[in-house]
């Protein structure tokens, strides 16, 4: 059976990554298995073990980080996030194409450790646009917006460092060249 692609996918937050993998998750062609996190938070309500992340005590995520368990790690708001090693890998033996959705961070310390990964990265068609988008979802404060735009402007200096970099303007040709570029990847493996 053939190995599973490593696929990082990233964008900043509102760009619609969400939305373009609910799109071609079960797509049969593409083969997707979504990969899940370890974290040191405490589930939410209705969250599985296993399913939405693997939960872990703060002592079990430092060791993990110290028997280089992990594909990538990082700490937000007191919790640890991370991909295992583990479990990505056995996927992929699976033959199935695992797909990441990480921030640049992680997604630096992927393509560095893994020089077979592939890489995605959705921009919005403007920063405008981005916080117009942020905005519509009546979800955060105005401090907030401006971080994750402030976060958004960053993110977009570093997207030299993926191989693909898509422009979510139009929902249906930003899924389309997601699923061909992801088709092409798999044909030439």
């Amino acid at each position: 059976m053939k190995k599973g692609l490593l696929i990082v996918f990233s964008g900043p937050s509102g760009v619609g990554k969400g939305t373009i993998l609910s799109r071609i998750i079960n797509d049969e062609d593409l083969n997707l298995a979504y990969s899940v996190s370890m974290t040191t938070r405490s589930p939410r309500e209705g969250e599985v073990d296993g399913v939405n992340y693997f939960f872990v005590t703060r002592e079990r995520f430092q060791q993990a980080i110290a028997n280089d368990e992990l594909l990538e790690y990082a700490q937000f708001v007191g919790n640890y996030y991370g991909t295992p090693m583990a479990y990505v890998e056995k996927m992929r033996e699976e033959g199935k194409n695992v797909i990441l959705e990480i921030e640049v961070q992680g997604a630096k310390q992927i393509i560095a450790k893994c020089a077979d990964a592939t890489s995605i990265f959705i921009t919005p068609p403007s920063l405008e646009e981005l916080e117009r988008r942020i905005r519509g979802r009546k979800s955060e404060s105005d401090e907030v917006i401006t971080a994750r735009i402030e976060k958004a402007r960053q993110e977009l200096l570093e997207t030299d460092i993926y191989e693909c970099v898509v422009c979510n303007d139009d929902l249906d040709k930003a899924v389309r060249d997601v699923k061909d570029y992801l088709l092409r990847k798999i044909e030439a493996e």
